[in-house]
């Protein structure tokens, strides 16, 4: 491959992987094409992106960026998976469709978090973690409780009252005296 060639690829790398601070890379070699494309449709459908890659160039246009230290020591063809709400939701999906034999020899391979390297059993540990959408309903569920407590007992104190003025009223009207009066400035105890 000629300088000019190596040099291409190597600026599409970067353009593709620009912003990009977290990525999981796959193993994709074995997958015939009808599969690649289930693979690429399945992962696309949870809006991730794959960009297949020549570690040697991509660890070339990834110098200085969060993603250099996933391509450190890494041999084999390999394939970046990046999108979604966040890192972890990649991870769900990459390990999901490990685990399905339709996709074998799809694996997670690595993965680049924060700029440090983690290897494929701490992406398969990261797939547990909960997303960021279940970090985020988790967070605003506490948030609300407090007032949806407060809530509840305003409420409940208020049908309360409303119940007993109600009944007072019941028994006015069925028995058809009205409630002794109460002189100004007597106490009600009499």
């Amino acid at each position: 491959m000629s300088k000019f060639v190596k040099q291409q690829i190597i600026d599409f790398y970067r353009r593709k992987l620009e912003g990009v601070d977290g990525a999981v890379l796959v193993n994709v070699i074995g997958l015939n094409g009808p599969k690649t494309t289930r693979l690429r449709r399945e992962l696309a459908s949870k809006d991730i992106r794959v960009l297949m890659v020549t570690n040697t160039l991509a660890r070339r246009a990834l110098a200085g960026t969060p993603l250099e230290a996933a391509f450190q020591g890494l041999e084999g063809p390999t394939a970046v998976c990046w999108g979604a709400t966040d890192l972890v939701a990649v991870a769900k999906e990459v390990v999901r469709l490990a685990d399905d034999e339709s996709f074998a020899p799809f694996a997670p391979k690595g993965a680049v978090m924060d700029g440090e390297r983690l290897t494929a059993d701490q992406v398969k540990e990261m797939s547990k973690w909960a997303s960021r959408e279940e970090v985020l309903a988790k967070i605003a569920g506490q948030i609300m409780a407090p007032a949806s407590k407060l809530s509840a007992l305003i409420s409940g104190v208020g049908g309360t009252l409303a119940g007993q003025i109600k009944q007072i009223a019941e028994k006015e009207n069925a028995g058809g005296e009205a409630a002794p009066a109460v002189e100004a400035g007597a106490s009600p105890q009499g």
